[in-house]
């Protein structure tokens, strides 16, 4: 690298379907690359010999079932003279790949969680880190060892030079060094998850981190310096020849060249997350973003973009939308900004920032060093100034409104500032935060908010305002209590049987009539060595009605909820309406203990999640999710779903492809639940990794908006109050999968959700 000249663009190219999350320089062709995105494929780009700035698609790789979210190269041997290409991905594999063929000549499974992180070694050695907190050593089609240690997701891994020494990078905020499958030592002095490692020499590494630094280590564990300059999560490095001069890419919507240790080069892209990086054997530059174009920047003045593609590029990055939230402009007030002519004014350094205020807005502009003049990078949203119409004091400050919420009948109210000009969904959260209150009044606290200041009427609340806790037949996923008794079934509807009918409400005892007559109807149907005596019917019938009316005191008999367990036994062909009942009784206190206690506990689980296998029959699996959720309203329920999430979650996830409604709405409950019971608990990681995976999986495929709003509150519970979830989020691309749907206005709910969980995730 000549260090004489800046990096300018040389093409852009829009190359996958979803975030590019990874990239790595070709064995062969020679000045050829690799990317992988969560578009779930692998593709390889060569320089085109007939324009010297653009790269062409040469070949592309199928092989993972979900994201693809890292890639590593094979060096070339006498078997693959060309090489071979691993990646690794959210479905927990690795594939490794030649170019002859667009399918995998061979898939590494081993790893429990998502595979996010690959380096390659000598003799054909491949490195794997994952979010189940090890890392692996294959060889060939094995896996040689097991690397544990991390008490969090291995975000980044790497293979020394020297023989047998390997780095690994967590989310526990460390860095360990093995040899030979034992750890030899661990790094200490990041203050956020390692999501990046880049070998120096034999004797030194850079690492890079969620909390904005590069460090640089001696293998030996002294830290010899601390690079500063991003200021947001810093997610990719890579190292130039020299050994000293290097990259990184991060989530402040910057690529920054480090020379002689200080940066000297920042170059803005008009997309959030600039996810991975990569130096190609030219010296030129490869960077992947959430926008799912791969950027390259050259020095080369003959491989330079044309003035036209350059225009473009530099129109593109002054359309972007920047929140001060994620970048370094600071706290803005638009009256205390200069104007335009401000720009008159040269910078003193590459990538200096400056703001101007044009009319009532403000832009932002970046100093080239390059071109001598400031070049627009974006407008800039979410200042601080506003306008002056509060009127009710509180803690000092004057607000709008200041709500008083009872949430404890008989307890002293809670209070609730707002102002007209604060974002609803955001107040709730901070609200119920503060207060140390379930996550699951998220959406009625806003929805109080919402209705009640309609209008923009200033001052106190209306005296008869609706407190949001206390709404009749609300049913809060995952509560464990309450004045409702044992729990209002959300899924239950009055009138005709109508299998897991959707409307909200209660089962009365008249409600019972049409359950009944079905179960009769069907019994004459059923194998003679499961036909129920007459006897055996009345009972079942009783216990429905019993479970059916809240306010009943008569307790469940052990023989009603043995008939009712022996029943739910029947062919898979007439055992619906059983089913119906049993979600129904598994929210008694009694039947729950009974069904859902010790042994037979294990035993419903299974009988459950046999129903729900992806060949069986829609109207079974969705009653065996409505039952799974129900379970929650108990502690022996929560207790058993809590003890067997994995399988329960794993074969949750499997019903996503299935195109059923009701299906996505039960699962999303379901998946929502896990989340409400993991609220608060910082060490259930890996659990918590699930619930993001289904819920992120399920995303790709639901089209219900309610199922999508659950989603949506799941993924917000999940990862609210945990940084450390929040940045498996981030990995696992929620930002820009849920994006969409910050748009939705019908109904008001999803959208208003999704802009709240992607403030989480910022």
């Amino acid at each position: 690298m000549s260090g004489s000249n800046s990096f300018r663009l040389r093409c852009s190219l829009a190359a996958h379907e979803m975030d590019v999350r990874g990239l790595a320089a070709a064995s062969f062709p020679h000045g050829a690359f690799v990317s992988v995105s969560r578009d779930r494929t692998a593709r390889v780009w060569v320089p085109n010999p007939s324009e010297n700035q653009v790269f062409t698609e040469m070949h592309c790789m199928n092989g993972h079932s979900n994201f693809v979210s890292c890639v590593c190269i094979i060096a070339p041997n006498e078997t693959y003279p060309r090489g071979l290409i691993a990646t690794g991905g959210h479905d927990n594999n690795i594939c490794v790949f030649s170019l002859d063929r667009p399918d995998p000549l061979f898939t590494l499974k081993g790893h429990k969680n998502t595979v996010c992180t690959l380096s390659a070694g000598k003799f054909g050695t491949i490195l794997s880190g994952s979010w189940d907190t090890t890392a692996k050593v294959w060889l060939g089609e094995k896996c040689m060892m097991t690397l544990q240690g991390h008490s969090a997701a291995v975000w980044a891994v790497v293979i020394l030079p020297e023989q047998g020494l390997m780095l690994s990078g967590s989310a526990d905020k460390t860095i360990k060094l093995w040899k030979a499958g034992r750890c030899e030592n661990t790094y200490t002095g990041h203050e956020d998850c390692v999501r990046g490692l880049a070998v120096i020499s034999d004797m030194e590494f850079f690492s890079c981190s969620n909390d904005a630094s590069i460090r640089r280590w001696m293998v030996t564990g002294e830290c010899v310096q601390v690079y500063y300059g991003h200021t947001n999560y810093i997610y990719s490095l890579a190292v130039f020849p020299n050994g000293q001069d290097f990259i990184s890419t991060g989530e402040d919507r910057t690529l920054r060249i480090w020379r002689k240790g200080e940066c000297s080069q920042t170059i803005r892209l008009p997309a959030q997350s600039v996810w991975c990086c990569c130096i190609l054997p030219d010296g030129d530059i490869a960077v992947g973003a959430s926008d799912g174009i791969i950027r390259v920047f050259t020095e080369s003045q003959e491989r330079v973009a044309s003035a036209q593609d350059l225009q473009a590029f530099e129109d593109e990055l002054s359309k972007a939308i920047i929140d001060p939230k994620t970048g370094d402009l600071g706290d803005i007030k638009i009256e205390d900004l200069p104007g335009r002519e401000h720009l008159n004014e040269p910078g003193n350094r590459d990538g200096q920032t400056r703001l101007i205020k044009e009319g009532s807005n403000v832009e932002a502009y970046q100093w080239s060093m390059s071109d001598g003049r400031w070049v627009k990078i974006g407008d800039v949203v979410g200042g601080s100034s506003q306008q002056n119409s509060k009127r009710v004091m509180y803690e000092g400050k004057e607000y709008d409104f200041v709500f008083s919420i009872d949430v404890n009948e008989g307890g002293p109210g809670l209070k609730l500032p707002y102002n007209v000009t604060d974002d609803p969904w955001l107040t709730a959260h901070n609200f119920l935060e503060k207060n140390d209150l379930s996550p699951m009044f998220l959406d009625q606290v806003a929805n109080f908010i919402i209705e009640n200041t309609k209008g923009h009427t200033l001052g106190p609340a209306p005296t008869s305002a609706t407190d949001p806790f206390t709404g009749a037949g609300r049913y809060i996923p995952g509560s464990g209590g309450g004045d409702q008794g044992f729990g209002a079934d959300p899924f239950t509807g009055g009138g005709r049987y109508i299998p897991g009918s959707e409307s909200t409400g209660r089962v009365s005892s008249s409600g019972a009539d049409p359950f009944t007559g079905k179960l009769r109807e069907l019994n004459n149907a059923a194998p003679a060595d499961r036909k129920l005596s007459d006897a055996a019917l009345d009972s079942l019938e009783k216990l429905l009605h019993l479970v059916a009316d809240q306010k009943s005191q008569e307790q469940p008999t052990a023989e009603q909820i043995s008939v009712l367990w022996r029943t739910s036994h029947w062919p898979e062909d007439i055992v619906f309406p059983v089913l119906d009942i049993l979600r129904l009784a598994v929210r008694h206190p009694e039947v729950n203990a009974q069904l859902c206690g010790g042994t037979e506990g294990s035993s419903l689980c299974n009988h459950l999640l046999g129903l729900m296998s992806p060949e069986g029959r829609p109207a079974n699996q969705m009653l065996a999710l409505r039952t799974l959720c129900n379970c929650f309203s108990g502690s022996h329920g929560r207790a058993l779903l809590l003890g067997q999430r994995d399988a329960v979650l794993s074969r949750s996830g499997d019903l996503c492809a299935v195109s059923n409604k009701n299906i996505h709405v039960a699962l999303a409950t379901l998946v929502l639940n896990y989340a409400g019971r993991l609220y608060g608990q910082p060490t259930e990681i890996e659990a918590k990794a699930q619930c993001l995976s289904v819920a992120s999986t399920a995303l790709e495929v639901v089209q219900d908006k309610e199922a999508i709003f659950r989603l949506l509150v799941a993924l917000g519970t999940t990862v609210a109050g945990d940084s450390t979830a929040k940045d498996l989020a981030r990995s696992l691309g929620v930002n820009s999968q849920i994006s969409k749907y910050a748009r939705v206005s019908d109904p008001a709910k999803v959208g208003e959700c999704c802009r709240l969980v992607l403030d989480e995730l910022q």
